[in-house]
């Protein structure tokens, strides 16, 4: 069986800034596997990175990405010090990187007009070594994706218990769901989030889901490998 792959939640938030480009640069140089980050669009069209839809939590501004340009959003700064991300940014730390990309549309909020043509279209510019994998909670964007390009992989993303999962995943041709709770279910392909819980993990891993998001990468990856030896 193949081993759980490492995502590193919004780069690696133990150490660094979340969603910062100084902990993404980290993690590509120090052995993650994976790392997973949420999109947005600025008010002129400009896809960032943060997980939330205002920017309170994790910069020294206030209010709401899509009501910023991106020069005005530039203005605010991280706890480090780093400006807000852009999407650009952050590609052009992973490209040509052997590790996985999950790049979620924050989307369930606030539908940023375009947002998946606008994002595909970046992505075109760069290489990476294994295809993006797109994930949302908003069933809508992923048509939207699917209809614009049905060849790349989607996932859904949900908090709440999903009582036949094969069948949502076959009947909307996803490639599988990112659930907050394991699904009774060893046949689909399930990202776990967010797992920080030694314990937790330790289940997961011994039923080999096909990966976790972590805000402690290296952490997970130890236990992981102490279990799927």
């Amino acid at each position: 069986m193949e081993k759980t792959v490492i995502f590193g939640h919004r780069g690696y938030p133990a150490k660094f800034a979340e969603n910062s480009l100084e902990g993404f640069r980290y993690a590509v140089n120090h052995g993650a596997e994976g790392v997973e980050f949420d999109v947005h669009l600025t008010k002129d069209g400009v896809p960032v990175v943060m997980h939330d839809e205002k920017i309170d939590h994790t910069s020294d501004g206030k209010g709401w990405i899509k009501d910023f340009t991106l020069a005005e959003l530039r203005q605010y700064h991280l706890t480090n010090g780093e400006p807000v991300p852009e999407l650009k940014e952050l590609f052009e730390i992973l490209e040509n990187q052997n590790l996985w990309i999950n790049l979620e549309f924050k989307t369930n909020l606030v539908h940023y007009p375009n947002i998946e043509q606008i994002v595909f279209d970046l992505a075109k510019q760069f290489h990476f070594v294994h295809p993006i994998i797109f994930s949302s909670f908003d069933y809508v964007t992923l048509k939207n994706c699917q209809e614009i390009d049905p060849n790349q992989t989607y996932y859904y993303l949900v908090d709440q218990k999903v009582t036949n999962p094969a069948k949502v995943i076959k009947e909307n041709h996803f490639a599988g769901i990112h659930p907050e709770e394991y699904l009774n279910n060893d046949t689909i392909v399930q990202r776990i989030w967010t797992v920080d819980d030694p314990e937790l993990a330790k289940q997961y891993f011994e039923k080999h889901v096909a990966g976790i998001f972590t805000n402690n990468y290296p952490l997970m990856k130890k236990i992981r490998d102490e279990v799927q030896k």
